[in-house]
């Protein structure tokens, strides 16, 4: 690679290290969220909280990451993509240790606004170096890279299940999972693209709302994130007290979500390169409409178990995607990308109490049509995304390739 003020060349096979290691960055910010979840229950014994206190302090990972997001792109510009990333994701799996440290609901909120703001700028400083490469190599990468995030995730609560079940104090297993992933976080940011901005570039605002390009793509995976959260945190209880199905059965139901979420996202990138990113999510848009009405309309629970299935097959590509089209959006990716994930992580955060209060007003079956309308949307609204099909012109890779960032551009 040579590199100077205003040009970034790489070779391909430079290129091909740097996806390799976005997706081990992408794996270990799994592995933090992984470890995490699992040693929740822990965590609010030791803080002496209430199930509504946990309530509470659990939105502000989503609070922080909102608010801290917009920050990421000032900070890749400053000190480029890979120094930005590196710090970025150092924070972020030093984070984990704080939550367990917390002995009050005070402190623990504290801690979770802090893990939720290192956790939401290392996502966009990830996510817009993942598009970099995707469009370096000319072909879509991103939903295997959001497949390697779900792969972490699923290492990481194994570990955390291990460690639960020993009765391991989680300060010791968050205090030994962090340098770990620190370690290895930093080992895979050192192949990752070294992309600096331009030095006549203003640096992006501190704080500004999303671009337009943003809300509009956002409200796309608005859907789809509002159908994952609904899914995963509701689903077994739809299969228990509307199906009168076993815990057991209805526990496999969440499982049976989230592998097909997993499958779905690292076989997407195939699908997305033959189709497109539009053709793409306009039949996953098909897919979780029919899985939603086979949910609201099942006669029993293996057709209910079908029906989440279909919603997790049907919804696992459109963030990635969303992510792809926002970092082609306009002339700020990484405000674009900011954007699009600020939208994302509000739609995680409000669809479980919103299924919640809804099915208290009326009932779960009326809160999984909301679902199947919203899962419908995303057959509506996938032209947005049409930019995601875009290749960047000049983004063949090979000796004398020049392209400007997309992280901190």
């Amino acid at each position: 690679m040579t590199n100077d003020s205003t040009v970034t060349v790489y070779s391909r096979e430079q290129v091909k290290r740097a996806r390799i290691a976005v997706a081990a960055v992408f794996t270990v910010h799994g592995a933090v969220t992984g470890s995490f979840a699992t040693r929740v229950p822990w965590i609010q014994d030791h803080a002496g909280v209430s199930a509504g206190q946990l309530g509470l302090a659990l939105a502000f990972p989503a609070i922080g990451a909102s608010i801290a997001m917009p920050l990421a792109g000032r900070i890749s510009h400053r000190f480029g993509a890979r120094t930005a990333l590196r710090g970025l994701l150092t924070l972020w799996t030093l984070a984990l240790i704080l939550p367990a440290l917390a002995p009050n609901l005070l402190t623990l909120c504290a801690a979770l606004f802090a893990y939720g703001a290192t956790a939401g700028m290392s996502d966009v400083a990830m996510n817009a170096l993942g598009v970099e490469v995707e469009n370096r190599l000319d072909k879509s990468i991103m939903s295997g890279l959001h497949g390697m995030w779900s792969v972490g995730a699923l290492i990481g609560s194994a570990a955390g299940t291990v460690a639960a079940h020993t009765a391991t104090d989680a300060r010791t297993h968050h205090l030994v999972a962090a340098l770990v992933l620190t370690a290895l976080g930093l080992i895979a940011c050192r192949d990752v693209l070294d992309i600096q901005s331009h030095p006549d570039e203003e640096p992006p605002p501190r704080f500004t709302l999303p671009p337009k390009s943003a809300l509009i793509i956002g409200a796309v995976g608005f859907c789809a994130v509002f159908a994952e959260g609904a899914s995963l945190d509701w689903s077994a209880v739809y299969l228990r007290d509307v199906l009168d199905s076993s815990d057991g059965l209805a526990a496999a139901s969440t499982t049976a979500f989230a592998l097909m979420m997993a499958v779905a996202r690292i076989a997407g990138d195939r699908i997305v390169d033959r189709f497109g990113a539009v053709r793409t999510v306009r039949t996953g848009g098909v897919m979780a409409t029919a899985g939603g009405l086979l949910v609201v309309f099942s006669p029993s629970p293996a057709a209910a178990m079908c029906g989440f299935g279909l919603l997790g097959l049907g919804v696992a590509v459109v963030v990635p995607l969303a992510f792809a089209a926002a970092g082609r959006s306009g002339p700020n990716p990484s405000q674009a990308i900011a954007g699009v994930a600020t939208i994302t992580y509000t739609s995680g955060l409000i669809a479980p109490s919103a299924i919640g209060s809804l099915a208290e007003a009326t009932s779960l079956v009326v809160s999984f049509g909301v679902v199947t309308v919203l899962a419908f949307g995303l057959v509506l609204g996938a032209g947005v995304l049409r930019s995601a099909d875009r290749k960047v012109a000049g983004s063949a890779v090979g000796e004398g390739t020049t392209t400007k960032s997309a992280a901190g551009s």
